[in-house]
């Protein structure tokens, strides 16, 4: 359960991150469209680290209890 509880913690505040780094790129992007650039390749980087978690939270509710 705690292996759970911190996966779900830090897929919160990846999200969080995700949502800052895209409003950011969206912000730069008609004033400065190198830092819009490199803003959304991290949120894309954080994207798949959110899919990655997502898949491990997945795989930890559907395990069987032996």
């Amino acid at each position: 359960m705690d292996r759970e509880n911190r996966i779900k913690r830090n897929q919160q505040r990846l999200n969080k991150r995700y949502k800052q780094l895209i409003e950011q790129a969206y912000n730069f992007r008609q004033t400065d469209s190198a830092m819009s650039d490199i803003s959304e390749y991290q949120a894309i980087k954080l994207l798949n680290k959110i899919n990655r978690l997502k898949y491990l939270n997945r795989n930890e509710v559907n395990l069987p209890i032996t």
